[in-house]
């Protein structure tokens, strides 16, 4: 007989649950402040449900879609830890379903920014020139060299990575 679903877990149940040995749960607690399980006398864990589930959803984020520890930070701070945890939900059959998706925003933001910036009011085109469509306004032209500088950044790291 297993325990009930709202059941407490300790470390071990948990590192055999998501198939990752107990340092690395050990490890994302001092990464995520998030994770808080609770802590018995001699400093034994025990993960109540909706810590399993944030640590599920980190785990899904890192070893299933690939991003990296600040990446996964960053989520906590601009998604929050709702949306980490929302990140794996299981299916009625209780596996694994695919994730929501995440956007890139940094890689979306560069790739709009690489495209040049065009005039579509003022005295030149009328100040109500149509907007030409797929293209953004509002950045300026240091911020448009700033982001193609780091999607250069980004596809040299993506070469690099292709190489290994």
């Amino acid at each position: 007989m297993g325990k009930s679903p709202e059941a407490f877990r300790t470390i071990s149940e948990v590192a055999k649950e998501l198939s990752v040995p107990k340092h690395v749960l050990r490890f994302w607690e001092g990464k995520f402040n998030h994770l808080k399980p609770m802590k018995r006398g001699g400093g034994r864990r025990y993960y109540r449900p909706e810590d399993v589930d944030l640590l599920r959803g980190i785990r899904q984020l890192l070893y299933e879609d690939g991003y990296t520890i600040k990446g996964v930070q960053r989520i906590f701070r601009e998604q929050g830890p709702r949306y980490v945890m929302d990140c794996w939900s299981p299916t009625e059959d209780g596996t694994a379903m695919m994730p929501q998706e995440i956007p890139d925003l940094a890689l979306e933001a560069a790739q709009k920014a690489a495209q040049p910036a065009v005039q579509t009011t003022g005295p030149a085109l009328g100040e109500n020139a149509p907007q030409p469509e797929g293209r953004e306004i509002g950045l300026s032209e240091t911020q448009v060299e700033l982001l193609t500088s780091v999607l250069a950044e980004v596809e040299a790291c993506r070469r690099l990575l292709k190489n290994d």
